[in-house]
């Protein structure tokens, strides 16, 4: 399964924009309201769960200097990237866009797309706002 967010415009360039994602801490800023759990586990992972919906683990595992930030859910029941492409706009701006990528049964697949679509949006919108 493959979903894409909306493009969101940041203000911020695109190197500030790619510090505030390389520290997980700040996912916490990032979350929909509906997060019921957000915890650091080390300077480079950290779970959480949404209402309803089991907790999830997320670790940093690519940087690539200014343009994308990538996390993995290391689960086997849900194993998926969350990647960020990071556009330069100009100097105090950047542009956004995250990419959902899991291999997911159809069933499992169908359950998931609506509300792992909202969680991508509501990620990149909150972003947008910081």
């Amino acid at each position: 399964m493959n979903l894409e967010s909306p493009k969101v415009s940041v203000q911020k360039s695109a190197a500030d924009t790619f510090a505030f994602l390389t520290d997980v801490k700040n996912f916490e800023k990032l979350m929909p309201a509906n997060t019921a759990k957000f915890e650091i586990i080390s300077d480079d992972s950290f779970v959480f769960a949404l209402s309803g919906m089991p907790e999830i683990k997320l670790k940093l595992v690519e940087k690539t200097p200014n343009s994308k930030v990538v996390l993995n859910s290391p689960s086997e029941k849900l194993n998926f990237s969350l990647s960020a492409q990071i556009d330069e706009i100009g100097q105090n701006q950047s542009a956004v866009q995250l990419f959902f990528e899991g291999e997911f049964n159809p069933m499992i697949g169908m359950m998931i797309k609506s509300p792992i679509s909202k969680f991508i949006e509501s990620l990149v919108t909150n972003l947008s706002n910081q």
